[in-house]
Parts: structure tokens; C-alpha cells; sequence
């Protein structure tokens, strides 16, 4: 694969500063090696309204909106995270650090990496995977889950990564929906001490109508005795070991489908968005590099990133994998629960690899608070740290600031602070704070990156003022944009573009704010919002209040029905004190806690925001990207049917706040 040369910029009439955004993202796509150049940086055509005006909005049809990048061009997403580095002399550094939850360790270098997706390259080649087969992986954060993800990515196959602590019933709904030829997952899986069982729910996954080849099976915990399906079941090491271990990458078309992420959306069944090949590695690539890469590039050697998510979450996928390996960095995986054996795990492992950016879900932090809430011990050497992220939602301030001077203690005024706000549909991050910038806001994720624009709209699609909320529309998406909805482009539509189809925006489904300087404050999920006598009030901005509380390790505040206001704020709070928890709890400690809450909202936001209700749990349901799930607390405490659960990270708390709510 050779370096790019004479690429041509798109013939089409462009407005100056669109000609200059559009030429920002060919120069962030040759930081990549392309076997042939593009012919057409970018294509973009929005929804149009086909029908006339006697026919409602609501009703109208729409064409699907189009968008292309870098069309002509060809590359290997695999070449450019691996063998690129190995041909440039770097096949020594360390890529993966790898260590498991039972304290199992490798260290996989670049050149070990290229090995073991050539391995699994030619495997899957004679299994007869191929360009555009579909393959589900359902495996836990370990080194073959990034293997089999770039061999993907290396024939062309496309991969849907399933969080391995998914339902049997949640795995189901993706290997049909996409119709998958190949599923790949453990024996088992270390979690939380213990070593659970995973083939079963493989097997259930693949025992309806679906078009399964064959199951490839990793010996991750040791279950030899798992249930065998001959023919169709296969061992890793007895297909992957002695498979060959040189591959040479094929170059494909940049619009070339690289992966299927499914949504776990409030109605229906998930989006599976698609994901293509050149536009999204050249936004993971360059977005990773603004983000947490050393500024002073003579200093990027020392750099050790970890992002803490699943592998199976977008943000694994962007700044775990593709982003961090296109760049050639060294970074962490790490199997287990953060408090497996002990809640200071995190801190160990930064410790051990001397990791340097620390990404994190705002929902580990505000546990981290409750675990050490004397802050973390001294003896845990947390120097090597540069800077923190945080994603999946809002941070709270108070997490923020912990953060920040708690992970980033060793640095005068604690570290940069990388607030970033992205989604599954925008591939890579929208807005967030500057690693050189001057100041920070806790919790504000402030503006656009380069190369995009946001703005926050009323319905009508007008600007509104500081300190009212609308809704974010990203107005100038990036290359990393979701094409389509896997087999719905209507639903693509529909979800996506049709509110601003007139103005080509992206609508992103969540409530923002501008403040005086102008900086960006999403207010959470448009759905979440509470309006309580004709006051909107954001749940992020109750739980915030909530968790700036020193009794409070974690809230999450929800919508319920009141005759006489409309909404209610109802309040699920995790307590430090674990003994308010339950029927047994104290009544008149549990009242006057509730009454020290709810005048504590009133204080930091107003008495209209006083939550009429506070319910202490033990955990409030989160998404595995770390979203508290409103509406199944809404739903739960109202008794009505639940929704979709499946893409919890802890489904068993459901029932647990569902005997608390019913025992009321």
C-alpha cells in the first residue's frame, strides 16, 4: 500500500469557508496511506420533500440523504492501524497492553498484532468469509476481540461487535438482522470474580432463522465441556492457530462498509447504523490525534492512552481501536469491572502502564467518588497522568472536578479536561474542549472540533438565545458519519433528518444550552426533559444538583405523571449510606435525608426543581456506554410494562428497584 499523490479537490461550486472545511478533511484523510487517490472529496444530498404542501410534515416523503467521502479512493483499514507501522520500523512498540480481570497479562506489539490479524485474515477467508459478509463478535475485552475486528476489516468482511454480557435475546435480534454468516465469541468470560458462562447464550442466539456458518469459539475461561454443535461449532486455536500467518491486504473503496453499531433507541427494536471505511477511519485517525495525542509531536512515544469502554461500544471502536492503532500509539485494554478485586483496580493499571490519557463514562467516576470518598489513597502513583476524558453523557460538575484533581492530582490545578460529546450516529466526537485551552467549565463540552458545525434550534429551526434550551442540530457533519440504518433507510431518515430535512441538519435527539461566552451545554436526552408547570427542566441538571450532595454517589431523575403540574421530577438516588436502601431502612433517617436532598436541589437550581419524590437503590439502570435509562425509571415506579433492557450493563438492578418501588 503506497502513500496517496494528486488527489483532486471535488469540482462542485462551494462557498469558501465549505471549499476550506472540505480541504481540512483531505488533509486529515492523507495522514492515512491510500492505495489510489479519491476523485471526490465529498458528496452531500440532503432529504428532499417529494410531496406537495396539501400533505403535513408528518406525512410527507422524503428522498434518503446521500453522503460520500473520499469517492474513488481506496485503502485497507487494517493496513493503516497495523502494517503500515511494522514497514515503517515501529513493529517493536508496544500496541496492547493487555491484562485481564484474574490478573492475567500480554504486551502485544505491532508486529505481534500484524501476525495475528494475518492469522485471522486467512481463517475467516476459509471459512469463506468475505467482502461484505456480515460477522457478529460477542466476546469480552480481550486481545482476539481487536484481532478478529481487523481481520474483518482486512477482507472486507463487515463486523458488529455485541457487548459480551448482552442476552441471549439481544444477541438474536443482531446476527438475524444482519443476517451474519459468522459468529464469534469465549467459552466464557471473567466477570466480577468469577468465570461466566457464554457459549449457552451463543447457542440460543443462532437457533432461529438466521444464516449462521459456523460459531468460532475462544478458550477464554477453560469451559472445555461446553455444548458442541459438530460442523458448525469451531475452537479458535484449531482454525485461527495454524492458519498462515503473512496476509497481503486487498484495497478497497472508501465507501466500503466497515461495521454495523446498534442503538438501543426509547421505541422499537435497535438501529444498526452503518459505518464505512475511508471517511471514518480519516475522522477516528485525525480526531484521536487532536484529542489526546502529546501536543509537542516529539513527546508522542511516552504516550499510553486508555479508553475504558467495551470494546463493543462506538467509543471502543473510534478511541480504542481504529483512532489510537491509525496512529500507532500504545494503549490499555482491560477485561474486568473497575472494583474486581478491589475498586482501586483502575488506579493499578494506570499505575503499571504509566497511562497517560485516562476516557472514561461519567458513570465509573461518580462510583469511583462513592468507593473513595476520601479521594484516591496516596499510595496509588497516578504522575504518568496527562489528561482525562469523559463520554456517554453529560458529566456531572462534581464528577468533573473530581476528576480532574483527584485522577489528575499530580498536575498544578489538575489536567486537561477532554468533555467530549459524540454518538454512534457521528462515528467520532463532535464538541469538546481544547487539551491547550485556558480555561475549562466543568461539565461543558463547548464547542465544534474543526472540520464540523453545531448549532442549538427551536422547532422552527432558529437559533436560540443563551440559556435556553433547544435542540442540537449538527449542521456540518464530519467524514465519520453513519450512511444508513442496516436494511431501514427510512428509519435513517425519519430519526435522523426529516425535522431539518428543508435546512440538511443532522438531528441528534439531545437538549443543549448555549451560555453568555456562546459554549455548548448538552442538557441530556430532548425525552428526558421534565416540564413541571410549564417549566422545562433538564434531569442531568436535577442529578448534577443531586450528586454534588456529599450523601449522593449517583441519581437519576425521571418524568412521572402528576395531575396537577403535568410532570413530576422523581428522584432515584444511589446513597452512600447503603442502610437507606430497602423496607428495613430507618423511616426517620431516610425522611430526613429525602428532606436534605430535596432542599439542596431547591438551593443549587430552584424549588422547582425539588424532586416530589426520592427513592434510594442500589444502582440506577445505565446503558453500556454509561446512560442512565430514564424511562425504565419512569416506567418502574409508574408500574407500568417495561421497555427494552437488553442493552444494560446491569440488568439485575431492575428488579431490585422494582421491589423497592412496589414495597412503597
Amino acid at each position: 500500500m503506497g502513500a496517496i499523490a494528486g488527489i483532486e479537490a471535488a469540482a462542485e461550486v462551494q462557498t469558501p469557508d465549505e471549499a476550506a472545511r472540505i480541504a481540512f478533511w483531505e488533509d486529515a484523510a492523507r495522514r492515512l496511506d491510500w492505495a489510489e487517490p479519491w476523485h471526490t472529496a465529498h458528496t452531500f444530498e440532503p432529504a428532499r420533500r417529494l410531496s406537495g404542501p396539501e400533505v403535513s410534515d408528518e406525512d410527507a416523503e422524503y428522498t434518503i440523504p446521500r453522503i460520500e467521502w473520499f469517492a474513488g479512493g481506496k485503502l485497507n483499514v487494517a493496513y493503516n492501524c497495523v502494517d503500515r507501522h511494522v514497514a515503517a520500523g515501529r513493529g517493536d512498540k508496544v500496541a496492547l497492553y493487555f491484562e485481564g480481570e484474574p490478573g492475567d497479562r500480554r504486551a502485544v506489539t505491532y508486529a505481534d498484532l500484524q501476525k495475528e490479524v494475518a492469522k485471522a485474515a486467512n481463517a475467516l477467508l476459509a471459512l469463506g468469509i468475505g467482502k461484505g459478509d456480515r460477522v457478529i463478535i460477542y466476546l469480552p475485552v480481550i486481545v482476539e476481540t481487536i484481532v478478529i475486528t481487523l481481520a474483518c476489516a482486512r477482507i472486507g468482511a463487515v463486523h458488529s461487535l455485541v457487548f459480551g454480557g448482552f442476552s441471549a435475546e439481544a444477541l438474536k435480534f443482531r446476527v438475524e438482522d444482519t443476517r451474519a454468516k459468522l459468529l464469534v465469541t469465549t467459552d466464557g468470560q471473567f466477570r466480577r470474580g468469577t468465570a461466566v458462562p457464554v457459549k449457552a447464550n451463543a447457542d440460543e442466539a443462532v437457533s432461529g432463522d438466521n444464516a449462521i456458518e459456523h460459531v468460532l469459539v475462544i478458550n477464554r475461561t477453560g469451559h472445555k465441556d461446553v455444548n458442541w454443535v459438530e460442523g458448525r461449532d469451531l475452537w479458535w486455536d484449531d482454525v485461527v492457530g495454524p492458519a498462515p500467518d503473512v496476509h497481503e491486504p486487498e484495497a478497497f473503496d472508501a465507501e466500503t462498509p466497515l461495521f454495523i453499531m446498534y442503538t438501543s433507541g426509547t421505541t422499537g427494536q435497535p438501529k444498526g447504523l452503518v459505518h464505512t471505511s475511508g471517511g471514518y477511519l480519516t475522522q477516528a485517525s485525525w480526531s484521536h490525534e487532536f484529542l489526546f495525542s502529546h501536543p509537542d509531536p516529539a513527546r508522542r512515544e511516552q504516550d499510553v492512552h486508555w479508553c475504558t469502554a467495551d470494546l463493543a461500544w462506538v467509543t471502543a471502536h473510534t478511541y480504542e481501536i481504529y483512532g489510537p492503532l491509525s496512529n500507532g500509539v500504545t494503549q490499555v485494554i482491560y477485561e474486568g469491572t473497575p472494583n474486581t478485586p478491589h475498586p482501586g483496580r483502575h488506579f493499578e493499571v494506570i499505575e503499571r502502564y504509566k497511562v497517560t490519557s485516562y476516557y472514561t463514562a461519567p458513570t465509573l467516576v461518580r462510583s469511583l467518588m462513592g468507593w473513595f470518598p476520601e479521594g484516591i489513597p496516596a499510595e496509588h502513583d497516578l504522575s504518568s497522568i496527562r489528561l482525562c476524558g469523559t463520554v456517554g453523557e453529560a458529566v456531572n460538575p462534581e464528577a468533573w472536578k473530581w476528576l480532574r484533581s483527584q485522577v489528575g492530582r499530580d498536575t498544578s490545578g489538575g489536567v486537561p479536561m477532554v468533555d467530549t460529546w459524540w454518538q454512534s450516529e457521528t462515528g467520532a466526537t463532535v464538541l469538546s474542549p481544547r487539551q491547550d485551552d485556558a480555561a475549562f467549565k466543568p461539565g461543558c463540552a463547548t464547542r465544534a472540533l474543526p472540520g464540523l458545525a453545531v448549532d442549538i434550534v427551536d422547532d422552527a429551526g432558529s437559533t436560540v438565545p443563551a440559556n435556553v434550551q433547544g435542540y442540537i442540530v449538527v449542521t456540518k457533519t464530519g467524514p465519520a458519519m453513519a450512511r444508513t440504518v442496516w436494511g431501514n433507510p427510512q428509519r435513517y431518515l425519519d430519526s435522523y433528518w426529516r425535522k431539518y430535512a428543508e435546512q440538511g441538519w443532522f438531528l441528534a435527539g439531545d437538549g443543549a444550552r448555549f451560555d453568555a461566552d456562546g459554549d455548548v451545554w448538552i442538557l441530556g436526552r430532548v425525552d428526558d426533559v421534565i416540564n413541571i408547570s410549564g417549566h422545562r427542566l433538564s434531569t442531568i441538571e436535577i442529578e448534577s444538583a443531586l450528586v454534588s450532595h456529599p450523601a449522593v454517589v449517583e441519581a437519576g431523575v425521571c418524568p412521572t405523571f402528576d395531575a396537577k403540574t403535568g410532570h413530576a421530577a422523581t428522584a432515584f438516588v444511589v446513597p452512600l449510606d447503603k442502610s437507606l436502601i430497602g423496607p428495613d431502612a430507618p423511616a426517620e433517617r431516610v425522611a430526613a435525608t429525602v428532606a436534605a436532598l430535596r432542599e439542596h436541589v431547591a438551593v443549587q437550581i430552584g424549588p422547582i426543581a425539588k424532586p416530589r419524590e426520592i427513592v434510594f437503590v442500589p444502582d440506577v439502570p445505565k446503558t453500556r456506554s454509561g446512560k442512565i435509562m430514564r424511562r425504565l425509571l419512569t416506567q418502574l415506579f409508574e408500574g407500568s410494562t417495561l421497555g427494552d433492557t437488553t442493552s444494560l450493563q446491569n440488568e439485575p438492578c431492575i428488579a431490585e428497584i422494582k421491589a423497592i418501588c412496589e414495597a412503597r
